[in-house]
Protein backbone atom coordinates (compact mmCIF):
# COMPACT_ATOMS: atom_id res chain seq x y z
CA UNK A 1 0.00 0.00 0.00
CA UNK A 2 1.60 3.57 -1.03
CA UNK A 3 0.22 6.37 1.53
CA UNK A 4 0.22 10.01 0.52
CA UNK A 5 0.12 13.30 3.15
CA UNK A 6 -1.39 16.19 2.15
CA UNK A 7 0.15 18.70 4.93
CA UNK A 8 -2.05 22.21 5.16
CA UNK A 9 -3.02 23.34 2.51
CA UNK A 10 -5.95 25.05 4.04
CA UNK A 11 -6.96 28.55 2.17
CA UNK A 12 -4.57 30.82 4.87
CA UNK A 13 -2.14 28.87 3.19
CA UNK A 14 -3.12 29.54 -0.06
CA UNK A 15 -5.08 32.95 -0.67
CA UNK A 16 -5.54 33.83 2.75
CA UNK A 17 -3.60 35.87 5.33
CA UNK A 18 -0.26 33.78 4.44
CA UNK A 19 -1.09 32.36 1.33
CA UNK A 20 1.96 33.48 -1.88
CA UNK A 21 1.74 32.99 -5.43
CA UNK A 22 3.72 29.76 -5.33
CA UNK A 23 0.91 27.92 -2.86
CA UNK A 24 -1.53 29.16 -5.63
CA UNK A 25 0.15 28.13 -8.89
CA UNK A 26 1.22 24.76 -7.86
CA UNK A 27 -2.58 24.03 -6.56
CA UNK A 28 -4.02 22.67 -9.57
CA UNK A 29 -0.98 20.18 -10.17
CA UNK A 30 -1.69 18.78 -6.21
CA UNK A 31 -5.11 18.34 -7.38
CA UNK A 32 -4.00 16.47 -10.08
CA UNK A 33 -1.95 14.20 -7.96
CA UNK A 34 -4.67 13.53 -5.51
CA UNK A 35 -7.46 12.85 -7.95
CA UNK A 36 -4.98 10.07 -9.43
CA UNK A 37 -3.68 8.98 -6.35
CA UNK A 38 -4.57 4.83 -5.57
CA UNK A 39 -3.81 4.10 -1.89
CA UNK A 40 -4.43 5.70 1.96
CA UNK A 41 -4.51 9.27 1.79
CA UNK A 42 -3.92 11.69 5.05
CA UNK A 43 -4.39 15.29 5.63
CA UNK A 44 -3.29 17.60 8.09
CA UNK A 45 -4.65 20.82 8.70
CA UNK A 46 -2.65 23.37 11.10
CA UNK A 47 -5.04 24.11 13.88
CA UNK A 48 -5.08 27.50 16.02
CA UNK A 49 -7.49 28.72 18.69
CA UNK A 50 -8.40 32.38 19.31
CA UNK A 51 -5.51 32.92 21.68
CA UNK A 52 -2.75 32.15 18.89
CA UNK A 53 -0.58 35.64 19.14
CA UNK A 54 -0.03 34.53 23.04
CA UNK A 55 1.48 31.33 22.24
CA UNK A 56 4.95 30.44 21.52
CA UNK A 57 3.95 29.95 17.61
CA UNK A 58 2.30 33.21 17.44
CA UNK A 59 4.72 35.25 19.62
CA UNK A 60 7.69 34.37 16.22
CA UNK A 61 4.91 34.51 13.53
CA UNK A 62 2.41 37.11 14.71
CA UNK A 63 0.14 36.79 11.80
CA UNK A 64 -3.27 35.26 12.86
CA UNK A 65 -3.81 32.27 10.83
CA UNK A 66 -5.86 28.80 10.31
CA UNK A 67 -8.08 29.93 13.71
CA UNK A 68 -10.23 26.36 13.95
CA UNK A 69 -13.64 27.07 12.28
CA UNK A 70 -12.79 30.28 9.91
CA UNK A 71 -12.74 30.22 6.40
CA UNK A 72 -8.92 30.27 6.53
CA UNK A 73 -8.17 26.85 8.12
CA UNK A 74 -10.67 24.91 6.07
CA UNK A 75 -9.55 23.55 2.45
CA UNK A 76 -10.49 25.32 -0.32
CA UNK A 77 -13.53 24.05 -1.38
CA UNK A 78 -12.06 21.42 -4.41
CA UNK A 79 -9.84 19.68 -1.92
CA UNK A 80 -12.09 19.46 0.71
CA UNK A 81 -14.59 18.01 -1.93
CA UNK A 82 -12.34 15.48 -3.26
CA UNK A 83 -10.76 14.62 -0.31
CA UNK A 84 -13.83 13.99 1.19
CA UNK A 85 -14.88 11.49 -1.44
CA UNK A 86 -11.59 9.68 -1.14
CA UNK A 87 -11.79 8.81 2.87
CA UNK A 88 -9.10 11.34 3.67
CA UNK A 89 -8.19 10.71 7.50
CA UNK A 90 -7.70 14.30 8.62
CA UNK A 91 -5.04 15.21 11.20
CA UNK A 92 -5.17 18.08 13.28
CA UNK A 93 -2.61 19.79 14.78
CA UNK A 94 -1.28 22.78 16.81
CA UNK A 95 2.52 23.16 15.67
CA UNK A 96 4.62 22.36 12.68
CA UNK A 97 4.71 18.15 12.74
CA UNK A 98 1.96 16.05 13.78
CA UNK A 99 3.01 13.21 16.25
CA UNK A 100 -0.29 11.81 15.96
CA UNK A 101 0.20 11.59 12.05
CA UNK A 102 3.37 9.34 12.34
CA UNK A 103 2.09 7.27 14.75
CA UNK A 104 -1.18 6.19 12.67
CA UNK A 105 1.34 5.43 9.72
CA UNK A 106 3.62 3.17 11.88
CA UNK A 107 0.13 1.33 13.10
CA UNK A 108 -1.11 1.00 9.39
CA UNK A 109 2.39 -0.40 8.78
CA UNK A 110 2.48 -2.83 11.07
CA UNK A 111 -1.14 -3.99 10.33
CA UNK A 112 -0.27 -3.50 5.81
CA UNK A 113 3.22 -2.86 5.31
CA UNK A 114 3.37 0.61 3.40
CA UNK A 115 5.28 0.74 0.28
CA UNK A 116 5.87 3.81 0.44
CA UNK A 117 4.19 7.34 2.02
CA UNK A 118 5.12 10.73 -0.56
CA UNK A 119 4.44 14.47 1.11
CA UNK A 120 2.87 17.36 -0.91
CA UNK A 121 1.19 20.83 0.58
CA UNK A 122 2.19 23.83 2.48
CA UNK A 123 4.89 25.05 3.41
CA UNK A 124 7.76 23.09 2.05
CA UNK A 125 10.34 24.98 4.78
CA UNK A 126 7.93 24.72 8.05
CA UNK A 127 5.02 21.85 8.19
CA UNK A 128 6.02 19.86 5.21
CA UNK A 129 10.17 19.09 5.81
CA UNK A 130 8.79 19.06 9.77
CA UNK A 131 6.11 15.80 9.01
CA UNK A 132 8.98 14.21 6.65
CA UNK A 133 11.35 14.00 9.03
CA UNK A 134 9.02 13.00 11.54
CA UNK A 135 7.52 9.89 9.06
CA UNK A 136 11.47 9.02 8.38
CA UNK A 137 12.76 8.74 11.86
CA UNK A 138 9.51 6.78 12.73
CA UNK A 139 9.81 4.23 9.60
CA UNK A 140 13.43 4.41 8.59
CA UNK A 141 12.67 1.55 6.01
CA UNK A 142 9.94 3.48 4.25
CA UNK A 143 10.87 4.76 1.07
CA UNK A 144 9.25 8.70 2.03
CA UNK A 145 9.50 11.32 -0.50
CA UNK A 146 7.72 14.91 -1.44
CA UNK A 147 6.97 16.06 -4.94
CA UNK A 148 8.80 19.40 -5.21
CA UNK A 149 5.73 20.35 -7.97
CA UNK A 150 3.32 19.85 -5.46
CA UNK A 151 4.73 22.15 -2.23
CA UNK A 152 5.56 25.91 -1.98
CA UNK A 153 7.59 27.67 0.51
CA UNK A 154 7.67 30.89 2.52
CA UNK A 155 9.90 32.07 -0.67
CA UNK A 156 11.05 30.02 -3.52
CA UNK A 157 14.47 30.34 -1.74
CA UNK A 158 13.31 28.45 1.74
CA UNK A 159 11.32 25.94 -0.46
CA UNK A 160 14.58 24.73 -1.99
CA UNK A 161 16.41 25.34 1.38
CA UNK A 162 14.26 22.61 2.79
CA UNK A 163 14.36 20.32 -0.38
CA UNK A 164 18.22 19.72 0.32
CA UNK A 165 17.57 19.45 4.25
CA UNK A 166 15.30 16.31 3.39
CA UNK A 167 17.43 14.68 0.34
CA UNK A 168 20.31 15.12 2.87
CA UNK A 169 18.40 13.34 5.40
CA UNK A 170 17.22 10.64 2.81
CA UNK A 171 14.09 11.70 1.61
CA UNK A 172 13.57 11.51 -2.00
CA UNK A 173 12.66 14.78 -3.71
CA UNK A 174 10.75 14.24 -7.12
CA UNK A 175 10.87 17.42 -9.20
Amino acid sequence: MKALVVVDVQNDFVSGSLGTKEAQEMLPRLMKKVEAFEGALFVTLDTHGEDYLQTQEGHNLPVVHCVRGTWGWELPDELSTLTDAKGAAVFEKPCFGSVQLAEELVKLHASEPLESIELVGLCTDICVVSNALMIKAALPEVPVSVDASCCAGVTPEKHEAALAVMESCQVAVTR
